[in-house]
């Protein structure tokens, strides 16, 4: 069986077989009854590009999905990568430089090229990450 991972949102706009579609994300706790007396709920609103499985018009609610092993390989490459070359660095260059701050930095200056090389592969990612677009029955 195919995961899929799922998210509402409404159709800001209709441009050929694809649609821009405004979704809220909200932090985990955003639901709780008590968060207006918390600070640790947010919420933000976010766009994305989603191809159309059926006509749509601007307003329309919809349904935004992804394959959920996409998700879990979005996180490899976003967090846990960039984590464990940290941890690597961090623990690899203590034996040959004594200062600690030197170390840190490094460890964390290693982070840029890594996201260049991300960023360089933008558009074949681009191409994996394919949301689609389903109306809600309303």
């Amino acid at each position: 069986m195919n995961e899929e991972l799922t998210h509402e949102g409404l159709v800001r706009e209709v441009d050929g077989r694809f649609v821009r579609v405004e979704i809220v994300q909200q932090a985990a706790c955003a639901a709780c009854k008590a968060k207006a007396m918390c600070t640790a709920s947010e919420s933000k609103v976010k766009e994305l590009r989603a191809e159309m499985l059926e006509p749509m018009a601007v307003g329309d609610r919809v349904e935004v999905i992804l394959e959920k092993r996409l998700g879990w390989k979005a996180v490899l490459l976003a967090f846990v990568i960039p984590f464990c070359l940290l941890l690597a660095l961090v623990g690899l260059l203590p034996r040959w430089i004594d200062s600690e701050a030197v170390v840190g930095t490094i460890a964390i200056a290693s982070l840029a090229p890594y996201y260049l090389v991300l960023s360089l592969f933008k558009k074949r990612l681009e191409q994996q990450y394919r949301f689609t677009a389903r109306k809600l029955n309303q």
